[in-house]
């Protein structure tokens, strides 16, 4: 019987906001594996007594890369990892944009702004500031060109934590056409949503953000998926990816670009596409058997 864990969070006395995992347990279950669901930081685990760890719902890591990157390496040199450690630490690294734009990926256009930076902001067009290491929106916020100076506050107060930031234009088809997320796994395309903006004007970067807000299923167009598999194509050295999910917008053609490539931890929204889990569930049995 294979053994699996599912490598989450610690939410404290609060419930765990991951609503999938006892989904996806009971899931693989029912395909016959033993599964478990623990957080990654869990110093009594065994990672090593499992023949595969799942990175799931680890989702206080981009504050706490520190301790999460080494955590990962350890893991993988113990037993099997999803994803791999190399793509992981490529994948928490927002620059990541860069790569696939070298690669003629389409992505939302990115410039990072390293601490010593001047503060170039746009001055003719909406804009968004986060950071490179992030989830959730955290410290994300969206800027007029009248709000330059709170924006130089946002850049101040990034810096001083040794964050680089990410500028980018603020895509307006999103207020049209919404995100779109595409999941994959186990190699193929598993089910698609779209989610409206996040990013709502005035709301302050430190502020608390909805970060799904009006999520619905979708049928990804032909145009969407052939984007998606270009950017998965483009993960350097190919490596085999258990699980993804490439989020995208229309940019100003109104073709889909990249907005982000989620190789960490994406939601699986199982909770939204139920149907769903057993083909997850058949995915991980399958990865941990090889």
């Amino acid at each position: 019987m294979p053994r699996i864990a599912l490598a989450t969070y610690d939410p404290g006395a609060e419930p765990s906001k991951d609503r999938d995992l006892p989904v996806l347990l009971r899931a693989l279950a029912d395909a016959g594996a033993e599964a478990v669901a623990r957080p990654w930081d869990d110093p009594g685990t065994e990672w090593g007594d499992h023949d595969l760890v799942v990175l799931r719902s680890t989702w206080d890591y981009a504050w706490r890369t520190d301790e999460f990157l080494p955590w990962v390496e350890r893991v993988g040199k113990a037993t099997r990892i999803a994803n791999p450690a190399e793509v992981v630490r490529w994948n928490t690294d927002k620059r990541y944009l860069g790569d696939l734009a070298a690669a003629g990926v389409p992505v939302v256009p990115t410039r990072y702004l390293a601490p010593g930076d001047p503060a170039e902001l746009p001055s003719d067009r909406d804009f968004v500031v986060k950071p490179t290491f992030g989830a959730g929106a955290r410290f994300a916020a969206r800027y007029t060109p009248a709000e330059h100076g709170t924006a130089v506050g946002h850049l101040a107060r990034m810096h001083e934590e040794g964050l680089t930031a990410m500028v980018q234009p603020y895509v307006s088809g999103i207020d049209v056409s919404g995100e779109r997320a595409l999941q994959f796994f186990g190699g193929r395309l598993l089910h698609a949503s779209r989610k409206r903006a996040v990013l709502t004007p005035g709301t302050a970067y430190d502020a608390d953000k909805v970060a799904h807000p009006e999520l619905e299923r979708w049928t990804p167009t032909p145009a969407e998926v052939a984007v998606a598999e270009r950017a998965l194509a483009a993960v350097p050295d190919a490596p085999e990816l258990l699980y993804a999910r490439v989020d995208l917008v229309d940019g100003a053609d109104g073709q889909p670009q990249v907005m982000e490539l989620e190789l960490v931890e994406p939601n699986l929204f199982l909770f939204l596409h139920p149907g769903s889990a057993d083909a997850v569930a058949a995915a991980i049995l399958s990865a941990a058997r090889r």
